[in-house]
């Protein structure tokens, strides 16, 4: 059996922690005021191992593949929409694109493995394993080479940001069926039931969310997966993206970089990398929680507190991109505010 390619992910230092919280204390307000906000530049000091950290070069970046498993009629979306939304990112037409630019976001866009061949090889990261992955309701998603490579693709990509100076990073997908593949995963990883971690992805009704739930059951039994291994899990079940997404977690986790989480799938491929490494928890701030039914599950079984709850569920790492400006206050504040010292301001605490 393959095994899980090899990252170096220690703990973050909580050497300066007393420290920190000293300093956010002092700050003038009340202890504890600025609430979720206190928590996120207690946890940057420490992933950062800096009294005043600071947030370089901040990147998204989406990851785009095709899942064999769509042609069973499990996403009311048929899979060339993967291809014509990865050609919206590269024109600048999607929703990441808008909030990217707006909060001065540098986005990567990457083809993990779309059923397409794409001509604009300047603007878009092409590190496709194969056009797509196998149909799951008969064979493997991937092969565990397939597995394997993407995974160190991803890691590639996020180490080629970290040498520009990348500290901050956060990352979306693209792939016409990955809530099916993501809620398999969750299953298997976590032992929640099935039937609360299937959800209407892009918008199933109740038929079609029904046949999801039926398709992804069938496909469970016919892999006969007893294995709680997770490279053997996401090869036979994942897609490329998701893939990628795991190696780049791990990656960034390994650099040391503040890493914010986006939605179901970002989330469930996080999930994966945990299950290797389970250290990597504590780079990771959560950006949302999407209205995707398992992700609130999901983020209960990780023990997380997600920073919004705004109802989305359109992945693309847009969460992660409407979320970022939290972290920038976060670390503005422990930089910049005055202390009661400073202020000259009473501190009756």
């Amino acid at each position: 059996m393959a095994t899980f390619p090899r990252f170096i992910i220690p703990p973050i230092n909580q050497s300066n922690t007393d420290t920190l919280r000293h300093k956010i204390d002092e700050k003038t307000k009340p202890r504890g005021a600025l609430g979720q906000l206190e928590t996120l530049a207690l946890q940057i000091g420490c992933i950062q191992n800096s009294l005043t950290p600071q947030l370089h070069q901040p990147t998204l970046i989406v990851f785009a593949g095709d899942h064999g498993i769509s042609a069973e009629n499990v996403s009311p979306y048929p899979q060339s929409v993967t291809y014509q939304m990865v050609l919206n990112f590269l024109a600048g037409g999607a929703a990441i694109n808008v909030f990217a630019k707006q909060h001065q976001l540098d986005l990567q866009i990457v083809d993990a493995g779309v059923n397409y061949t794409f001509n604009t090889p300047s603007k878009l990261i092409n590190a496709k394993i194969a056009y797509g992955t196998k149909n799951f309701l008969y064979e493997p998603a991937m092969t565990f080479q397939q597995c394997h490579l993407a995974i160190e693709q991803g890691a590639t990509i996020v180490r080629q940001q970290h040498i520009q100076r990348c500290n901050m990073i956060g990352f979306g997908e693209m792939g016409i069926a990955n809530t099916a593949s993501a809620s398999v995963l969750m299953h298997l990883l976590t032992n929640i039931p099935l039937i609360d971690c299937v959800g209407r992805g892009t918008g199933l009704n109740d038929a079609g969310l029904a046949r999801k739930y039926n398709v992804l059951q069938k496909a469970i039994a016919t892999q006969q997966m007893v294995s709680n291994n997770p490279l053997q899990i996401l090869a036979t079940f994942g897609g490329f993206e998701i893939a990628m997404l795991v190696g780049a977690y791990c990656q960034a986790a390994a650099c040391g970089m503040v890493i914010l989480v986006d939605g179901f799938i970002a989330t469930v491929a996080l999930l994966v990398a945990i299950k290797q490494y389970p250290f990597l928890l504590n780079y990771c701030i959560f950006s949302h929680c999407s209205h995707e039914k398992g992700h609130r599950l999901l983020l209960e079984y990780l023990h997380v507190d997600p920073l919004l709850q705004l109802n989305m569920r359109l992945g693309e790492g847009s969460g992660a991109a409407i979320a970022y400006p939290l972290l920038q206050s976060a670390v503005l504040f422990l930089n910049e505010m005055a202390s009661f010292t400073e202020a000259k301001v009473s501190n009756l605490i």
